[in-house]
C-alpha cells in the first residue's frame, strides 16, 4: 500500500543526498593541500594585499590590526625566524609544516578527532614580527580551538626565542 510519503519520500531523499554531495565537493576544495599548482593561501585569499585576513570569525583567528592576538615577534633574520617557528612546532605533535619560502610558512594542525585547521605565518622582517591567520578547514565555528592553539603557540614561542 503506497502512501503520499512514498510519493514524496524519494525525491525529497535524492535532494538531500545531492546536498551533502555538494557540502562535501565544498568542504574538499577548502582543502590545505595544494590545488592545481597553487598553495591554498593563494587559492583562498580574498585580497593578494593582505592574505591572512579572517574571513569567518567564528573559526578564524588572526594577529592583525583589530584582533587581540598579537603578532609574534622575534629579533635577527628571516631565517631565524623560521627557525624558532620549527622549533615550537616540535612542541605540537599534530602539525605538519606543508609549504615554506623565505619569508612565510603553512601549517596544519589536525585535531583529535582528525579536523585540520590551516596556519598560516607570514615574516615581517623590518618589524621584527611573524603575522598569522588560524582557520578552520571545515565547519562555520571551531569552539575557540583556533583562539587557545595560537594562544598556546604564542607563549612556546615565546619561550623558543628567549635568550
Amino acid at each position: 500500500m503506497k502512501t503520499a510519503l512514498h510519493k514524496f519520500f524519494p525525491p525529497f531523499f535524492a535532494a538531500g543526498a545531492l546536498a551533502l554531495w555538494v557540502a562535501g565537493c565544498a568542504a574538499q576544495s577548502a582543502s590545505p593541500e595544494k590545488t592545481e599548482g597553487k598553495d591554498a593561501r593563494a587559492a583562498s585569499a580574498p585580497d593578494a594585499r593582505t592574505p591572512l585576513v579572517c574571513t569567518l570569525s567564528s573559526n578564524c583567528v588572526n594577529s592583525l590590526s583589530g584582533s587581540d592576538l598579537a603578532p609574534l615577534p622575534f629579533k635577527g633574520t628571516p631565517d631565524q625566524a623560521l627557525a624558532a617557528l620549527r622549533a615550537t612546532l616540535t612542541a605540537f605533535p599534530e602539525a605538519k609544516i606543508i609549504q615554506t619560502d623565505a619569508l612565510s610558512m603553512q601549517v596544519v594542525f589536525t585535531t583529535t578527532v582528525g579536523f585540520k585547521d590551516l596556519v598560516d605565518f607570514e615574516i615581517d622582517a623590518q618589524a621584527q614580527r611573524i603575522n598569522f591567520r588560524s582557520r578552520s578547514s571545515f565547519g562555520l565555528y571551531d569552539f575557540g580551538k583556533n583562539r587557545s592553539r595560537m594562544e598556546a603557540f604564542a607563549q612556546q614561542f615565546a619561550r623558543s626565542v628567549a635568550p
